[in-house]
């Protein structure tokens, strides 16, 4: 992305003297941004129409403003140019995003028949955009230690998705005061928060917050430090196991690639940089992995 938008930025910024040319390289410059959009992306080749034609014009010109105003702070010596245009991006999609759009987005899922390539990708958009809008409640936060909240957190708003995505028909937008969309999504939320906590309450096994809680273990003595030996047995991921485990649309940034980092002593932001995800998305993911693991990991150190 950024051979791509680098030459752009630069192109924007000679023509503070030329409104035409520099709005038309603004121009040029939001679309190869957008080509990177997580939603409103055509099946099968096709014309954008309805909601994602609407919501792709919307963010367009919100994102052509931002840009306008924002672009000659920009130094283009710095690094980061992609962190930087993708907080843009994605402020721009949160502003486009209303409950009421996202309402739509629903709406078009639902005529689709279940199963069908088309409601697919309406679910897949669909999802996407609630993660974008930014509408998503934390409810009950305040009452866990922070990393176990996130720990639960991710787990319900998966379990939250996976239940739209199975259960979109059961939206009725006439029903209730208000007729929200993200109240019906934050009402499911809110319940699978406490049934998450009661699934982690309810494990036998201890629990492994973190790849350094494998050093207070109890295991025969060896030669090799525990770090190491769990590196190792990472790193050879005999069933590809951690691979398998990867954040959404990135099969690069897997558990094994994540785990491999923090015990190289790697910083959350060194690790981000790296990626181009945020810190917060990473740790999430990497304790999330960690306590599915724990299990597989207390084995590995018993034998």
């Amino acid at each position: 992305m950024d051979e791509q938008l680098t030459p752009l930025i630069l192109k924007v910024q000679q023509y503070k003297c030329s409104p035409e040319q520099r709005r038309n390289a603004v121009t040029e410059l939001v679309d190869e941004i957008l080509r990177s959009r997580k939603i409103c992306r055509p099946l099968n080749r096709q014309p954008l129409t309805g909601i994602y034609w609407t919501i792709y014009q919307q963010v367009r010109e919100q994102l052509r403003q931002t840009l306008e105003q924002d672009i000659n702070q920009y130094n283009l010596s710095s690094p980061g140019v992609r962190d930087w245009i993708s907080i843009r991006r994605d402020r721009a999609f949160r502003t486009v995003l209303t409950d009421e759009s996202l309402k739509q987005f629903a709406l078009d899922a639902q005529q689709h028949p279940p199963g069908s390539e088309a409601r697919n990708h309406a679910l897949r958009e669909l999802v996407q955009a609630i993660g974008l809008s930014g509408k998503l409640s934390r409810p009950h936060l305040g009452q866990f230690q922070p990393e176990f909240y996130a720990l639960i957190y991710d787990e319900a708003v998966n379990q939250t998705l996976m239940y739209i995505c199975q259960h979109i028909d059961y939206y009725d937008p006439n029903r209730g005061k208000r007729q929200q969309f993200m109240t019906w999504v934050n009402f499911r939320l809110n319940k699978q928060i406490l049934d998450s906590y009661r699934d982690c309450r309810n494990y036998s096994f201890q629990t492994v917050s973190s790849l350094a809680d494998l050093e207070n273990i109890p295991q025969p003595e060896a030669a090799i430090p525990v770090s190491d030996q769990i590196a190792d047995w990472i790193r050879d991921d005999a069933d590809n196991q951690f691979k398998r485990h990867y954040i959404r649309n990135r099969p690069d940034a897997n558990f094994q690639a994540i785990a491999l980092a923090t015990l190289a002593e790697k910083s959350w932001e060194q690790i981000a940089a790296e990626f181009g995800i945020s810190a917060s998305t990473l740790s999430s993911f990497f304790y999330r992995c960690c306590h599915k693991f724990a299990p597989k990991f207390q084995q590995y150190l018993s034998n």
